[in-house]
């Protein structure tokens, strides 16, 4: 297959690596341009870590090249930057392609079914938990390839499509994922914001001051517990809203291969093995100006809407405001857009199994 990647970073990196090492070809776009300049001037991207070769992934100049070109599309880029990509490439989607949320937040899926059902067309729209790898992007054309996880919980609009979003997800990428049958769950089975909350408050001042610092050995013991205590926050609201989603001692397990104990002691081990990443060298990072707006906020008026507010979630969205001088809670435009807040539970609840309906062209 021909697998168009939205994004040039670390996560569209390693995916067009895996996708590649699968026997597929994959098709980079950028929407600056600028990450993919070495790669379109004919350098091959090298990976090293958990995936190691080289490797020539296609270059598209625009949105509509990169449409034009694949039978499926993999949106692999920060969450606030989706809603932009999502207006750009929507125009150009046809019924006979699928998209793919590498990874999903925010109902960013929900938005694309809108914006494709105006134009009276429907797609199957698969959203992943997580990543299927991480990753550091080294250089325009060196990427680590940190894991690729064992396991991936996913979910496809409309359901009815649900098993040729698993099908096509396990042809690209292998036999790694976990049909999970509602967006809702999915939308409560992202834990980088939650972990990412922890972390950055732990160590921001390493961050602000742009220290070189290993995040799994600062995952102490009162980091740890915070981080358990957020995810029974998270699985309670699964929880009354009758999902089945994996725990964080599950996600550690499954992603970086440790045994289950701890969320400090399992940090400690992939520390141990080299597998415990870097922290942020910055205060402006992914972890804060991503997962907060597009990971805690969703979050948070998830659990409002099911009545089970998410006090440490929203916490953190307060305290991250005040550190920062923003109003994190207003800076998700994804929401913005899909006006979450007129939405009752069992219309949110519609939309996450069917989609929006495709208008007549």
């Amino acid at each position: 297959m021909h697998v168009g990647i939205v994004g040039a970073g670390s996560i569209a990196f390693a995916s067009a690596v895996l996708i590649e090492q699968q026997g597929h070809k994959a098709i980079l776009w950028s929407p600056s341009g600028e990450r993919t300049k070495a790669l379109a001037a004919g350098e091959a991207l090298v990976a090293q870590g958990a995936i190691e070769g080289t490797f020539h992934p296609a270059v598209a100049e625009s949105a509509e090249a990169l449409v034009a070109d694949a039978e499926a599309l993999l949106i692999a880029l920060p969450a606030y930057g989706h809603k932009t990509v999502l207006d750009a490439i929507a125009p150009y989607i046809t019924p006979a392609q699928i998209v793919i949320f590498s990874s999903h937040a925010s109902f960013g899926a929900l938005y694309l079914s809108r914006l494709l059902a105006e134009r009276g067309v429907a797609v199957p729209i698969v959203a992943w938990g997580t990543t299927v790898v991480s990753g550091r992007q080294l250089s325009p054309t060196l990427v680590n390839v940190n894991t690729v996880r064992k396991q991936v919980d996913i979910a496809t609009i409309p359901s009815s499509e649900s098993a040729r979003g698993l099908a096509v997800c396990q042809d690209l990428f292998g036999d790694r994922f976990l049909d999970r049958g509602s967006l809702m769950a999915i939308a409560l089975s992202n834990l980088n914001p939650q972990n990412h909350m922890g972390i950055a408050l732990g160590n921001m001042t390493r961050m602000e001051r742009g220290e070189n610092w290993s995040q799994g050995q600062n995952v102490t013991p009162n980091v740890g517990r915070l981080l358990e205590e957020l995810d029974k926050e998270r699985i309670a609201i699964a929880t009354k809203l009758g999902l089945d989603v994996r725990t964080i001692f599950q996600h550690f397990h499954l992603s970086f291969h440790v045994p289950v104990s701890s969320i400090s002691q399992m940090n400690q081990e992939m520390h141990e093995a080299g597998n415990g990443g870097r922290g942020p060298t910055t205060a402006d990072s992914r972890y804060v100006t991503e997962d907060v707006p597009f990971g805690l906020v969703a979050t948070a008026k998830i659990g409002r809407l099911a009545g089970y507010p998410a006090e440490l979630h929203e916490a953190g969205v307060r305290i991250f405001s005040a550190m920062y001088g923003r109003d994190f809670m207003a800076e998700n435009d994804l929401l913005t857009a899909l006006d979450l807040d007129a939405m009752s539970l069992d219309d949110l609840k519609g939309l996450c199994s069917e989609g929006f309906a495709a208008k007549a062209a």
